[in-house]
């Protein structure tokens, strides 16, 4: 009997010790539901970018038109992709013919020089004389201020080894305009320069 009265008063008690803590208890249970369901869902999401594919995270990769004309198999305008250099686009023109001019070539024209959108190549003939706005001129009597070494450019009126500095690390210029509204040159140095330079 004694111990029966115990175990009721036991119960009792341990019913008593619920009912006065049901509120924190019921809070632990739901903290302890939050934190096992956060961790299955934290690894269930690790899991799922791990099996991303790379490309989709890195995005659409830039196009740009590059116009390829003069000695090559076939002339035109091209997309390619932003990064890409002067060998590319010559190669998707279907490479240089055999009519090209190759002292033009080995000297004038660096392959390694990264494309920009609307950028313009030239490739001239063997013999050509190439016509820059309408004015006839002798390519090879010009810098290329796309390729030009710093000698070359410090040779210029006007051209010191800072100037010189600055304009091969602002490269690539679609035209020699470019100087100065690049703010490379003052517009007195320009007008020196202007018929000794060119972009191709």
């Amino acid at each position: 009997m004694l111990i029966e009265h115990g175990l009721r008063i036991t119960v009792l008690s341990l019913v008593d010790m619920l009912d006065k803590f049901k509120i924190p208890l019921a809070l632990a249970g739901v903290g302890l539901i939050l934190i096992i369901g956060g961790w299955i869902f934290s690894s269930t999401f690790n899991k799922q970018s791990e099996n991303f594919p790379k490309e989709s995270v890195v995005g659409v990769q830039k196009t740009i038109s590059v116009d390829v004309s003069g000695a090559v198999n076939n002339p035109g305008v091209y997309q390619l992709k932003e990064g890409d250099r002067v060998e590319d686009a010559i190669k998707a023109a279907g490479g240089i013919s055999e009519l090209a001019s190759q002292p033009y070539l080995s000297k004038r024209v660096n392959m390694a020089q990264k494309l920009s959108d609307g950028m313009k190549i030239y490739i001239p003939m063997e013999g050509e004389t190439g016509a820059i706005f309408g004015v006839t001129v002798d390519q090879s009597a010009q810098v290329n201020i796309n390729t030009a070494s710093q000698a070359e450019l410090e040779a210029l009126p006007g051209i010191g080894p800072v100037t010189a500095a600055k304009i091969i690390s602002d490269r690539p210029y679609q035209k020699i305009d470019d100087l100065l509204i690049r703010k490379l040159v003052s517009k007195t140095v320009f007008e020196k320069i202007k018929n000794s330079i060119s972009v191709f």
